[in-house]
C-alpha cells in the first residue's frame, strides 16, 4: 500500500532580518533530516515535493538526495501567511498562533485564515497525489500550521490546536494512505 508522508521541516536558522519564507534549516536541521533521510522509514518514497519556502525545499533536497531522485515544488504547501506581521518574537507569536487555530475563520492580525490555508494546503495535496506518476510513496515536506489544518482535515476534525504536531518545533511526519487518503499514522518524530 503506497503512502503520503507529510513531514515538517526540521529547526532552521531564525533571523528576524530574513524573511521568514527565506530561512535555511540549521546544523541541526540538517543532520536530523540526513537521518531521517537514511532510515528505512523512507524506503518506498518514489516522489519528494516540497512548499517553496526555503527551509522546505532544503529539507526535500536533502531526502530526494539521499534516495536519488529530484524534488519537486507545489507553491500552495507554503505555511499559512504571516506576511501581515512579519517576525514576530515568540511572546508574541504563540498567542497570534493560539488565535489562529482557535478563530478559524478569521484573519488574526492580517494572517490568512485558517479555513482558508486548510483549504489551500488539502487541494494541493489531493492535486499532487493524483498527478503523481511514480507507484510508491509520496513525501511531502512542508510546514507545521499547514500539516496540523490538513492533519484536522483527513482526521475528520475540526480545526484546533490539538492537530499541531508535537513539541511545538519541527521534525515531524504524519502518514496517509494515498488512494484513500484515509490517516495510517498521526504525528510522530522524523528520529524514530
Amino acid at each position: 500500500m503506497a503512502r503520503i508522508l507529510f513531514i515538517t521541516h526540521p529547526e532552521v536558522v531564525i533571523d528576524p532580518e530574513v524573511p521568514v519564507p527565506d530561512w535555511p534549516l540549521s546544523e541541526t536541521g540538517i543532520a536530523r533530516m540526513t537521518a531521517f533521510a537514511e532510515s528505512p522509514a523512507v524506503a518506498g518514497v518514489t516522489a519528494v515535493w516540497s512548499s517553496a519556502e526555503r527551509k522546505a525545499r532544503d529539507g526535500a533536497a536533502i531526502l530526494a538526495r539521499a534516495l536519488g531522485l529530484t524534488p519537486q515544488v507545489e507553491p500552495d504547501l507554503h505555511e499559512n501567511d504571516r506576511s501581515a506581521t512579519g517576525f514576530l518574537p515568540p511572546d508574541a507569536f504563540w498567542p497570534v498562533v493560539e488565535r489562529f487555530f482557535a478563530e478559524p475563520e478569521t484573519s488574526v492580525e492580517g494572517w490568512e485564515r485558517a479555513v482558508d490555508a486548510q483549504a489551500r494546503v488539502v487541494t494541493a495535496i489531493e492535486r499532487i497525489r493524483t498527478a503523481e506518476k511514480t507507484p510508491g510513496d509520496i513525501a511531502l515536506v512542508a510546514h507545521g500550521g499547514v500539516g496540523a489544518l490538513a492533519l484536522a482535515h483527513f482526521s475528520g476534525k475540526a480545526i484546533g490546536r490539538a492537530h499541531d504536531q508535537p513539541g511545538g518545533g519541527g521534525g515531524n511526519l504524519f502518514v496517509l494512505e494515498r488512494d484513500s487518503t484515509h490517516l495510517l499514522q498521526g504525528w510522530r518524530s522524523i528520529d524514530g
